[in-house]
């Protein structure tokens, strides 16, 4: 019986917890939540290699990319889907691969996101730390 009251209350805690976090997110307007997406996205320096790397190629294979990022196939995959769940690229599959390409209405949307909340931190700042 009492195992039985210790699974409930740990489901209910679970329920509490997890119904507090979205509410505190939704305290905070869309730009911020949007930010913070984004920010959580590009979180891993792995993700930004990804990144860095099809930007310097037209399009590229899944298993080019795990070549030259020093990660496992299957983690270079999981930072893929991180960076497609964004949108900030496409996998388009041919045969039996797939070809990723960064999507740059996406990048330049966020590139002017990060922008005008870092120009308005600039200009609305008025106490600037010396140190």
């Amino acid at each position: 019986m009492m195992l039985l009251f210790v699974k409930i209350m740990s489901y209910v805690y679970v329920i509490k917890q997890n119904a507090m976090t979205y509410h505190k997110n939704t305290l905070f307007d869309a730009d911020l939540q949007g930010i913070a997406i984004l920010a959580k996205t590009l979180s891993h320096p792995a993700r930004l290699a990804i990144l860095r790397y099809l930007a310097n190629s037209d399009t590229c294979i899944s298993g080019d990319i795990s070549d030259e990022i020093p990660l496992s196939r299957t983690t270079v995959s999981q930072h893929l889907q991180e960076l497609k769940r964004a949108g900030l690229i496409h996998g388009e599959i041919e045969g039996t691969k797939v070809c990723y390409c960064i999507c740059m209405d996406k990048v330049d949307s966020a590139f002017n996101m990060l922008n005008t909340f870092f120009e308005e931190i600039m200009t609305v700042n008025t106490n600037v730390c010396e140190k």
